[in-house]
């Protein structure tokens, strides 16, 4: 791999990173501001019981920025969410300006006791395990999501649960 791919590399990685942090402070614009307007973005998980792959979720970049818009309307769960995630994998494509990425990460949930929420906090538990499947296009100098699959291992999510993972 050349300089400048290792330095495209660096750039995906940062761009998945970023991405975390802004789901984490639910900096839901500043994340589809990382995203291309054909972005597309999916939750999935495989299901042993009936062989196949499920869809719990499947926006594009427009129905995420709608999803994003009646979240405060939702009976939703506050509790706040944090990624932990780690880069296994970049492949750039430098002809093409492209990169896939496969990242792993858990998730885990900072539960409010009810007291004082949400000065007062209690425990916080795992929330959800699962890897993402990016593909991203690298241009001027920046790598911006076209594609987001959200492949999880946790099949029972808790109810009020609206967050993108």
């Amino acid at each position: 791999m050349s300089a400048n791919g290792t330095n495209k590399t660096e750039m995906v990685k940062d761009a998945i990173y970023q991405a975390c942090l802004n789901l984490d402070e639910q900096k839901w614009d500043e994340w589809l501001g990382q995203c291309d307007e054909n972005f597309e973005y999916s939750i999935t998980a495989h299901s042993p019981e009936i062989g196949k792959d499920m869809k719990y979720l499947g926006l594009n970049a427009l129905e995420l920025k709608e999803y994003f818009e009646l979240l405060p309307k939702h009976n939703t769960d506050h509790s706040p969410l944090r990624r932990h995630a780690t880069v296994y994998s970049v492949s750039v494509d430098e002809k093409a300006k492209t990169a896939e990425a496969v990242t792993s990460f858990l998730i885990t949930q900072e539960m409010f006791d009810g007291v004082n929420a949400p000065l007062d906090t209690g425990e916080n538990h795992l929330f959800v395990v699962g890897k993402y499947l990016d593909k991203l296009k690298i241009e001027n100098g920046h790598a911006v999501f076209t594609e987001r699959e959200t492949r999880i291992h946790t099949r029972r999510l808790d109810k009020g649960s609206h967050w993108v993972f």
